[in-house]
């Protein structure tokens, strides 16, 4: 079951789909980062394969480098990874090199293509931040090169993902014309809104998730089990030390069993018992203050403090009456509000719950949060890091996914096998 991955960005929705069985062929991805993490997990599924994980944990604990990571795995593995952006000029070219990898294969077919465009241009935030309300941005159209693809492979199946602000961007406009678009190159289509947490996810995410197959083909969407879960934040963090703002430890081997929690959204096994990449941003002294305020006042009300209920010593922004929830607090007891890019910008938004630690939530919290596993590196900066996981598909949710459309691939084959 071939599958192409477009807009990869660090592989949330491949990742799902890797585990349900299919082959992903190619990722496309245009930003430096969110490639060498997608080439880095190509290394870790071939060394894994291998019996070599020792090889990949030298490299996450810093003994080899990179290079020397990439050197012992064969190029047509990392080749998978094509790092370019979509565009009216690099188009054909990325036909090329996917039909090269394609091409002495004995299934040359490409069974389903996942991904979604970047969606600053549809989100609500970004809308609001910009003066013209992305009106005149090119980003609003880059769903063409997705319908190019589906053109040009003809899958039997695709998942189109994106944030819920396409749906009004221009109105509207935009995103009927995006369903009259699929519908014209021969494929049914349905979307919904789908929100992670009812995929075992533990974090309120809501997306639109358009998926369309071809006309002969026999299938609806989807209703998707409820799978909400009954741990918490609290379940998810509890292996991870007590740390300070500022602290890191970017690789450390644990001891002790691993909770359920952590084995039933797939975050660790008995296999890889490691922490990596815990790193915590630092913080000035009057966001510390704020901070110790915010988990306070949760742990009493249940409720956000907002900015302008702050003491006055601590409000040093001019605007008062707009932007009142720009502090938050990922709740022990319940399930994180949704992860986004902007946590490369500081932590405000997602501060630990434990008074004791007093600090926004670690690079490798984060990645729980989206419910990847332990054993996923996040390349470059920790800023690039923060921005791949914040704009990732969780795992989980690609996974249920693909496991629905794995079903129908199997049930369609069957049929096709009786005549």
């Amino acid at each position: 079951m071939n599958c192409l991955d477009l807009f990869a960005g660090a592989g949330g929705l491949s990742e799902g789909f890797r585990r349900c069985g299919f082959n992903i062929v190619a990722h496309v991805e245009k930003d430096r980062a969110a490639s060498l993490t997608l080439k880095t997990r190509e290394a870790y599924y071939y060394l894994k394969k291998e019996d070599r994980l020792n090889d990949y944990i030298n490299y996450i604990s810093n003994k080899i480098t990179r290079d020397e990571l990439y050197e012992m795995v064969p190029e047509k593995i990392l080749n998978k990874v094509i790092h370019e952006e979509i565009s009216d000029e690099t188009y054909k070219n990325i036909f090329n090199d996917i039909d090269q990898k394609l091409k002495n294969k004995k299934n040359n077919k490409i069974e389903i293509i996942i991904g979604g465009p970047p969606c600053q241009a549809y989100s609500i935030a970004g809308r609001s931040r910009d003066p013209e309300r992305m009106e005149n941005d090119p980003r609003n159209y880059l769903y063409l090169q997705y319908l190019r693809f589906i053109k040009y492979y003809k899958p039997n199946y695709f998942v189109f993902e994106n944030v819920m602000g396409i749906k009004t961007a221009k109105d509207g406009t935009i995103f009927e014309q995006i369903k009259k678009d699929m519908i014209d190159l021969g494929y049914k289509i349905d979307h919904k809104v789908l929100n992670a947490k009812d995929f075992g996810v533990l974090q309120s995410r809501k997306r639109v998730i358009i998926i369309g197959w071809q006309e002969h083909i026999d299938f609806k969407y989807p209703k998707f089990p409820d799978c909400n879960s009954e741990y918490t934040i609290k379940d998810l963090f509890e292996d991870i030390p007590i740390m300070q703002a500022g602290d890191k430890v970017s690789f450390s081997e644990q001891s002790g069993l691993v909770n359920d929690c952590l084995k039933d959204l797939h975050i660790k096994d008995d296999d890889f018992n490691y922490l990596l990449q815990q790193e915590i941003r630092p913080n000035r002294e009057i966001d510390l203050e704020i901070y110790r305020m915010c988990v306070n006042y949760w742990n009493d009300s249940q409720k956000k403090l907002k900015y302008n209920e702050l003491p006055e010593k601590l409000i040093t922004q001019k605007n008062t009456k707009s932007f009142l929830d720009r502090f938050n607090v990922v709740p022990g007891n319940g399930i994180s509000h949704t992860v986004v890019a902007h946590i490369s910008k500081d932590g405000h938004y997602y501060i630990h719950p434990d008074i004791k630690q007093n600090r926004s939530i670690s690079l490798r919290e984060a990645a729980r949060i989206q419910s990847f596993p332990d054993d996923y590196y996040f390349e470059d900066s920790r800023t690039a890091a923060f921005v791949q996981i914040g704009n990732a598909v969780p795992p989980l949710m690609g996974e249920k996914i693909a496991m629905v459309i794995k079903k129908a691939i199997k049930l369609n084959s069957n049929k096709s096998n009786k005549y």
